[in-house]
């Protein structure tokens, strides 16, 4: 029989948003008041992750909220042709204000809102921590990022907008491309391609997950939310049916394929800049996705 439709059913239900829409509202605010260092840069905030997605589910608790400078940007030119990276090159000046100096002044800006102690520094992010109404956040400081396609002048140019930051543990620079995977999760979410049922499946499977961890099947760490959701966006959109009892088995079928017979090679992140699978610290490793995909068989199979 497999797990009841009804089971399905509430697994797909987005968890609440108010909370992480008002800390959203506060840290924007704790950057633009009067006295913070930022209120004059040309910087933008905006949610990250699953609350940003639609995706998040009523066991996420952390807020992942953007700050990024769009005055200053590094660059991919990787793709250029030697003419156009010529170009590139000489066509913008040497900024003065870097990703340290804004990551200080937005930490200072934090502090002097929320509180000295209330804020500290992890590897990647600045911690905010959760009050009344709000919930705990990370905050990212970084640069806006330009993978570059085309760059014939500074009028007549292409490139998909990413982030960046340094990562002080790791000592090395991460790129992230947030606005191409929300916009590629509501493309594929769209009515006339998975007719809404992509983020409400995606939730499920987000769910079943958390089940298997907390009976203790999987670990922790096997399976991160942002690396499901990406696992599920290379599935076709004809196989996100009307049930989710449909949806759930044919996905898994056609993922535990695609893995038989190479198909994952692939697969894409949601931002479709970098391969799923790989050897880097940010791609996936595939035996740890099968590793999720055959349990999740199993959990519908035993149920």
């Amino acid at each position: 029989m497999g797990i009841p439709e009804s089971q399905l059913e509430t697994w797909s239900r987005q968890g609440e948003v108010g909370a992480a829409q008002a800390t959203y509202r506060s840290i924007r605010h704790a950057l633009t008041s009067n006295t913070s260092p930022v209120r004059e840069k040309d910087f933008e905030v905006y949610l990250h992750g699953s609350y940003r997605n639609s995706t998040n589910i009523r066991a996420d608790s952390d807020v992942d909220v953007v700050v990024q400078l769009n005055s200053t940007f590094r660059a991919d030119v990787s793709a250029l042709p030697e003419s156009e990276k010529a170009f590139q090159r000489p066509s913008y000046l040497r900024a003065a204000y870097l990703w340290d100096d804004f990551r200080t002044d937005v930490l200072e800006a934090l502090r002097a809102y929320y509180g000295a102690s209330g804020v500290w520094e992890t590897t990647r992010s600045l911690r905010v921590p959760g009050g009344a109404g709000i919930l705990r956040a990370d905050v990212v400081a970084c640069l806006q990022y330009r993978k570059y396609q085309r760059f014939r002048s500074v009028r007549d140019q292409r490139y998909s907008e990413g982030i960046t930051f340094y990562a002080l543990k790791e000592n090395r620079w991460l790129v992230n491309f947030p606005k191409l995977h929300y916009d590629n999760g509501a493309s594929k979410n769209s009515q006339p391609r998975t007719g809404g049922e992509y983020k409400p499946t995606v939730r499920v499977f987000k769910n079943a997950r958390t089940y298997l961890v907390d009976h203790e099947v999987i670990a922790e760490g096997l399976a991160p939310s942002h690396l499901l959701e990406c696992l599920l966006y290379n599935v076709p959109d004809a196989h996100f049916a009307t049930t989710y009892q449909k949806t759930f088995v044919d996905v898994i079928g056609w993922l535990i394929e695609s893995f038989l017979d190479g198909r994952y090679e692939s697969f894409l992140f949601q931002h479709e800049q970098l391969a799923l699978f790989g050897d880097t610290p940010d791609q996936w490793v595939p035996n740890r996705a099968m590793a999720l995909l055959h349990n999740l068989e199993q959990l519908w199979e035993g149920w």
